[in-house]
């Protein structure tokens, strides 16, 4: 039976900069996956597919876990027409343990899935809206492919949310691969993002 494969449209062969047109001849290589992680199972889902149909099939490519958050200050909302808002230092330092908490837990999985299938992996957190931080981080990386996966909004929630593939996709420097969650945790919204 012939493995999956996955095809970026619109890259040719070797394409994605200078690093990854290293190789042989006409082979296509491939040198830095990029993989956007959160708390969800359907970013780990993308990750153990990134693992079995990419890493797996570009022995020498290097693979990047990235796990955006917020800063702290994003939870800060007016509270009057003036715009001022007080948060006492306590709370924002609450609000700070429990973001890196989380941060580690999300790295940690991610890093352990990685370690199942005897992957090493580098783990990368960045600051800031998750659609421009994992923008900017794939192009300071110089990435060849961004993986990702997809909540699997429906139309009018992604009209509502923004969806972060739907950003990624049209603004990341490099291929992005939006891997869908499987059916069995699909969303029943009959349509998906």
């Amino acid at each position: 039976m012939e493995p999956e494969r996955a095809v970026a449209s619109g890259v040719p062969p070797g394409g994605g900069g200078a690093e990854a047109s290293r190789g042989t001849a006409g082979a296509a290589t491939m040198t830095k996956v990029v993989v956007a992680m959160d708390a969800s199972e359907e970013s780990l889902h993308a990750l153990s597919w990134a693992l079995d149909h990419v890493v797996r099939h570009h022995p020498g490519a290097s693979l990047v876990v990235v796990h955006a958050q917020h800063r702290a200050d994003h939870f800060v909302y007016p509270v009057a027409a003036h715009g001022l808002a007080y948060i006492p230092p306590t709370a924002v330092e609450s609000m700070k343990k429990t973001q890196e908490e989380n941060t580690r837990k999300v790295v940690a999985r991610a890093l352990e899935v990685c370690a199942q299938r005897q992957v090493t992996a580098k783990a990368a957190v960045v600051e800031g809206d998750p659609k421009e931080a994992i923008c900017q981080a794939v192009e300071d990386m110089h990435a060849d492919l961004l993986v990702l996966g997809s909540r699997g909004l429906g139309m009018i929630k992604r009209a509502l949310l923004g969806s972060v593939s739907d950003y990624l996709a049209h603004h990341a420097s490099c291929p992005v691969l939006i891997v869908k969650p499987p059916k069995a945790h699909a969303k029943g919204t009959g349509s998906s993002a």
